[in-house]
């Protein structure tokens, strides 16, 4: 794969500029962390080079001086709120992260429960928390929040919540998604640390936008695309470009309370550190790109690759028609279209060809393999098999799983679990491929080359499977699918059986 990002002289400035921010205050920061800690693969699509795991091992690099503070708001436990990405509540994705954190040499201090109003689902959270070892702590709405400025900065706003016991001078507040409340319990513990004689900083961490390349750079509207359904918008902010004359990048969301934190922040120390939202930032991602034309392309891949899930989740009732059209208006933007996604041409003329459904697959040098659907292969599944042979060198027509090992399978599938679909879909040919690898060189030959296969395009002709995505996924091919159904249906499940 091209490299367009320096990851290594990423850890290190940005570990670096943290420790520096943290030295601007009474040795404590509250570090607003926005976006995944770890596991960020958008991050590492649109900036190839980019770890799925940098900021944790950035962290890492800041552990004997970081704490990590998890915050969860009771009206999402409340409505048992899902993370979409892995199908688990808010409240078991807290779990999930202290054990993550905890395995990693990261300290773990405390648990904050935002818009706390002695709900019954919290509550029982909070018991469940404490009798494992964890200190948990309570945070309440405050009415007029976040404009009410003298009440918010006073003993009947911040001062009623408890005070968090924090050890360290870098204080990582995380959540399991957006809205948890990450901010206000940063401001919140500023106004009980100001009235214990401590000037504690606030500073905020996200990867996107990036502050320091231009507003319609490819990588930022690749965010904008990533949160189309959020409808956020990067835009120029008018505080440093007023303050200090530069142009720099912020989002609509960030830019527009940054007047009411102003605020807050002058009524708790008597003056701002801050001119602008950008100053709040600490990312240094834009000062480590080294290959801009190769970020450039990675980004408008992922444009499409976005617009076309906005197409999916229109077919499936999942998003409005607006959420398509920004889609469109950022594609514009970009200059690309779905023809710009060689993969996508590939896939659809595979398909008029053989008059079923078809798949094609971009390996890293350019070549297009495309499969379509059998007797007893799905277009995905076919096209999996002939990539790897590719990859190894196998002739097409030579068999690296033999018909007879199949037919057990699609036996199994429609006579015993209920399937009306015989044909393979792509975990059942890589098992098959595997169980062949035994005793046939070849089939070992092809499964040997399953890594080649991260990072690589993939376009199907038709909707596909949960299970054909989902395997996609582990394999890390960026894949995309025409919003269709293979067949006329009003029902699609997903499940492909």
């Amino acid at each position: 794969m091209k490299i367009g990002f320096d990851n290594e002289k990423y850890l290190q400035m940005q570990s670096s500029h943290i420790r520096e921010r943290i030295q601007h205050f009474d040795n404590k920061l509250y570090l607003e962390f926005g976006g995944k800690l770890f596991d960020d693969y958008h991050a590492s699509r649109v900036l190839p080079g980019f770890c799925p795991d940098s900021k944790l091992r950035m962290l890492k690099q800041l552990a004997d001086h970081a704490e990590i503070i998890i915050v969860i708001s009771a009206e999402d436990i409340e409505r048992n709120k899902i993370r979409g990405d892995l199908g688990i509540t808010y409240d078991s994705d807290v779990l999930r992260l202290m054990d993550i954190y905890k395995k990693q040499g990261l300290f773990v201090g405390s648990v904050v429960i935002t818009k706390y109003s002695n709900q019954e689902s919290a509550r029982l959270f909070k018991k469940r928390l404490e009798k494992m070892g964890v200190r948990v702590y309570r945070h309440y709405p405050i009415p007029g929040y976040p404009t009410n400025i003298p009440v918010i900065v006073s003993d009947d706003g911040y001062g009623k919540n408890d005070y968090i016991e924090t050890s360290r001078p870098l204080v990582v507040v995380t959540a399991p998604g957006p809205g948890s409340g990450k901010m206000a319990v940063c401001l919140s513990q500023l106004y009980h640390e100001h009235k214990r004689g401590i000037r504690a900083g606030y500073a905020k961490f996200e990867t996107f936008p990036i502050w320091n390349i231009p507003l319609k750079h490819p990588v930022n509207l690749a965010y904008e695309a990533a949160t189309a359904d959020l409808n956020d918008v990067n835009m120029i902010d008018p505080f440093h470009l007023d303050a200090y004359g530069e142009t720099t990048v912020n989002y609509n969301r960030d830019v527009e309370i940054f007047p009411v934190l102003n605020a807050i922040f002058e009524r708790i120390y008597g003056t701002s550190p801050y001119k602008s939202p950008t100053d709040m930032g600490v990312n240094m991602a834009g000062n480590c790109i080294c290959d801009d034309d190769i970020c450039k392309e990675a980004s408008n891949q992922e444009i499409i690759r976005r617009y076309y899930a906005s197409l999916r989740r229109l077919l499936l009732g999942e998003c409005s028609d607006d959420e398509v059209c920004k889609l469109e208006m950022l594609m514009n933007q970009a200059g690309v279209t779905i023809h710009d996604r060689p993969v996508v041409d590939a896939a659809l003329k595979r398909e008029k060809e053989s008059g079923g459904p078809a798949a094609a697959l971009e390996l890293h040098d350019g070549r297009i393999i495309t499969g379509k659907t059998s007797a007893l292969l799905g277009a995905s599944a076919a096209l999996l098999l002939n990539a790897l042979k590719e990859l190894a060198g196998i002739e097409h027509t030579q068999h690296v799983i033999s018909p007879g090992a199949i037919e057990p399978i699609q036996k199994l599938k429609t006579q015993y679990l209920g399937s009306k679909n015989p044909r393979l879909h792509t975990d059942e040919v890589l098992i098959a491929l595997s169980v062949s690898a035994a005793s046939d060189p070849a089939a070992q030959k092809a499964l040997d080359q399953i890594p080649n296969l991260k990072g690589c395009q993939v376009h199907t002709s038709v909707m596909v499977s949960a299970v054909d995505i989902k395997q996609f996924q582990k394999l890390s091919i960026q894949a995309t699918y025409e919003a269709k159904y293979e067949k006329n249906s009003v029902f699609f499940n997903g499940t492909g059986v």
